[in-house]
């Protein structure tokens, strides 16, 4: 299986949803099931098939952060490059063609959200960021043609 690269962050956030969706979620599904049974037939009982759906979904949810810790490997500080981009950093970038800045931390697949701007460092940017320093300037090739952005600056992670 291949390696589940990931902030500590990250990891600390997955294993923390987990214990959150085995604990507390599981009880609450099994009291909507509970009460849904005491209305009685079961077959014409909307409530108890939206219980038994939602269970499922946390189930399904539960194994799949299961799958992902068993090969999360947290990115130590060891792997951080003084001065260079790594798994982590967050990197304030400017779009050389728009001229715009923006700001993006690197974090592994499984953490990446483009609307909190946490982008993958298996993404076209994040890799073509990976190792480089401020000042640097990096090509990433798309479908849509090649972008160039210049790295500004590495910020402190404030989350």
């Amino acid at each position: 299986m291949a390696k589940n690269i990931m902030t500590a962050d990250g990891l600390k956030k997955l294993e923390d949803e987990l214990a959150f969706l085995k604990v507390t979620r599981r009880a609450e599904i099994a009291q909507k099931i509970k009460e849904a049974r005491e209305q009685g037939d079961l077959s014409e009982n909307a409530e108890y098939d939206a219980a038994k759906e939602e269970q499922r979904l946390i189930e399904t949810r539960i194994t799949e952060i299961e799958t992902i810790l068993k090969t999360a490997e947290v990115a130590s500080d060891d792997d951080k490059q003084a001065g260079k981009v790594s798994l982590g950093s967050k990197v304030k970038i400017l779009d050389v063609e728009e001229n715009e800045e923006d700001e993006y931390k690197i974090v592994g697949a499984t953490e990446a959200d483009s609307l909190q701007n946490k982008i993958s460092n298996e993404s076209p940017l994040g890799q073509a960021l990976l190792g480089h320093k401020p000042g640097d300037t990096v090509t990433v090739s798309t479908a849509a043609g090649d972008f160039e952005y210049k790295i500004v600056e590495i910020l402190a992670d404030d989350n």
